[in-house]
């Protein structure tokens, strides 16, 4: 939902069972300052906005394993943001998160939003741009099927900085300049400096979940397909 470019912050998807993507009943979104399991919060509790500064040259990075299939998950935190996000800026915080756990991204086209979650904490959170018309994005579940610090499309020849691919016909999660009325074909587009972090947090097989206008509460259960 845009208003004056900036997007409204809704929640993320439904509770997810085996194939569950359009079955799914919607559940109440929570209050965003309460947690189901508090954890220490960055100074003042709140974490900090940043805007994603223009793109600079990216050294090569080290792959992590490829994840472990995954777990039941339980969101046991979502980031308490005050107010809408706007394009380039997003949210990230760490701050009392195990560091090993799964992670899961989720999408919701509606909202034009991404969070990251780890082993149920959302840890990031950011503004998106994604395909529209006849390049639609694909709802579903996908996992990262491959990680390239530095890709160039094969079909349009345009930079994906840390593209972290979801279809083998061209749709990745990769960095771009996300500015209100731009688009893309098919992909999702994040800041720059986000999609660095995520994709040193993600790894191969990861789950990534894209809904329209779905939404998963405190206590709301993410399970394997």
């Amino acid at each position: 939902m845009r208003a004056g470019g900036w997007m409204v912050r809704t929640g993320i998807v439904v509770t997810l069972g085996a194939g569950a993507m359009a079955g799914a009943a919607l559940i109440p979104a929570p209050e965003p300052a309460r947690s189901a399991a508090p954890v220490t919060a960055a100074p003042a509790s709140v974490p900090k906005p940043v805007v994603a500064p223009a793109p600079a040259p990216v050294a090569a990075a080290a792959f992590p394993p490829a994840a472990p299939a995954l777990e039941a998950m339980t969101v046991k935190r979502i980031l308490d943001i005050p107010g809408p996000i706007s394009f380039g800026t997003y949210y990230w915080n760490t701050d009392g998160v195990p560091a090993g756990g799964p992670l899961v991204i989720t999408v919701d086209l509606e909202a034009q939003t991404m969070s990251v979650f780890r082993d149920g904490y959302e840890i990031g959170a950011t503004a998106i741009l994604y395909g529209m018309d006849e390049k639609p994005t694909p709802l579903g579940v996908h996992t990262i099927k491959q990680k390239k610090v530095h890709h160039i499309s094969n079909l349009y020849g345009a930079p994906m900085p840390y593209m972290m691919r979801l279809t083998w016909d061209g749709v990745a999660i990769h960095g771009s300049e996300v500015e209100e009325g731009r688009a893309t074909h098919g992909c999702i587009g994040v800041p720059t400096e986000f999609a660095k972090l995520v994709f040193a947090q993600a790894k191969l097989g990861d789950k990534v979940i894209i809904t329209r206008g779905k939404r998963l509460g405190l206590g709301g259960v993410v399970t394997p397909e």
